[in-house]
């Protein structure tokens, strides 16, 4: 009969129970996930607040700026007379016609 071959164990092959343990169970982790997320939770609810407080001077000044377009509008409209369409200027440009010689020129 042929010999059966043992297989030599040592103290790496005794399993445990390391490793298998939720971290929730150990209540000192747990308590400080719980401070952690608190923590977390404040900083976003100041971080919120800030966000809303610029939203609101962002949109206090849009109505300023429509205050002010409105005045300058009111303020051009009292100035300026009405000009009849046929009588206006017409407008030519300030720069010398380009020479056709063929090539290409950069004026300067």
């Amino acid at each position: 009969m042929p010999a059966t071959k043992k297989v030599l164990r040592g103290v790496q092959n005794i399993r445990t129970m390391s490793g298998r343990v939720d971290d929730q169970a150990i209540p000192y982790k747990a308590y400080m996930k719980i401070s952690v997320l608190e923590m977390e939770k404040h900083r976003r609810g100041v971080e919120k607040a800030c966000a809303l407080e610029k939203v609101r001077r962002i949109d206090q000044r849009f109505q300023e700026i429509e205050v002010e377009k409105q005045k300058a509008l009111n303020s051009l409209e009292a100035q300026t007379v009405p000009q009849p369409r046929g009588n206006r200027p017409v407008r030519r440009s300030t720069s010398a016609p380009l020479a056709n010689t063929g090539s290409f020129k950069i004026r300067y």
